[in-house]
């Protein structure tokens, strides 16, 4: 019975069925714990989730490129997903038209304070340049994200990593950190979380007021459009 066992294991470890299931599991309890717990910022469903696969992989020796040729499904819908946020944005269209001109400004030193800041603290540590340009694009949606690591000669696999806890940390960071700064204005905390925290934190802006996730998705597109034309130029000026 023990054989029949681990024979039929083996057999489902390298199906991409079997890892699409357990990718969708972990994120379902995930998310009810997160909603057990009222939502609170340190129970994050993404990171809950990301730590139960984890375990799981690890567990089980299954090594990562067996496990992505199943979460490649749900690799691919970051962009539908991003496109999506489409909806929101044209409801508030609007609202986001009389904020036009602070968004451009936070924009421009939001996305230039992201590469900058990430690009020196590794220069001062003495990081190599290929992990240095994967760090740079860690404020951008994943799957721009990657893709300007690729182009600049960097690691898109680490990049991914990065991405993820920038945005798990500015997730479980915003809330708190806005309430002490006692900003009440639903465009400007939405905006500065997806800036900063891409799609994570985007999701996390809906769940706390439909206006600030809207101005978050806005934030999060514009951001991985700059940051893909800024930071071949600003990579150059400091590496050079």
């Amino acid at each position: 019975m023990t054989d029949q066992a681990f024979s039929l294991w083996v057999y489902l470890s390298q199906t991409p069925l079997l890892w699409l299931v357990v990718t969708l599991g972990a994120y379902v309890i995930a998310d009810r714990i997160s909603w057990a717990f009222k939502r609170h910022p340190l129970c994050n469903p993404v990171l809950i989730a990301v730590a139960a696969v984890a375990l799981v992989l690890w567990g089980t020796g299954t090594s990562y490129p067996v496990y992505f040729e199943g979460a490649k499904f749900v690799h691919f819908l970051l962009g539908p997903a991003t496109v999506a946020l489409a909806i929101p944005l044209y409801e508030n269209r609007a609202i986001v038209l009389r904020s036009i001109v602070p968004m451009v400004v936070a924009l421009v030193v939001g996305s230039v304070t992201a590469i900058v800041s990430a690009v020196a603290v590794a220069q001062l540590f003495g990081i190599p340049n290929p992990i240095l340009i994967s760090l740079a694009p860690k404020s951008v949606t994943a799957p721009v994200g990657m893709g300007i690591t690729e182009a600049l000669g960097g690691d898109p696999a680490l990049t991914a990593i990065l991405i993820m806890l920038t945005g798990v940390i500015g997730s479980i960071m915003v809330t708190p950190l806005m309430n002490a700064l006692r900003m009440k204005d639903w465009r400007a905390r939405g905006f500065a979380v997806g800036l900063a925290s891409h799609g994570i934190g985007t999701a996390r802006a809906f769940q706390v007021h439909s206006l600030a996730g809207t101005f978050a998705g806005i934030a999060m597109g514009l951001n991985a459009l700059v940051t893909a034309l800024l930071l071949p130029l600003v990579l150059k000026l400091l590496l050079d």
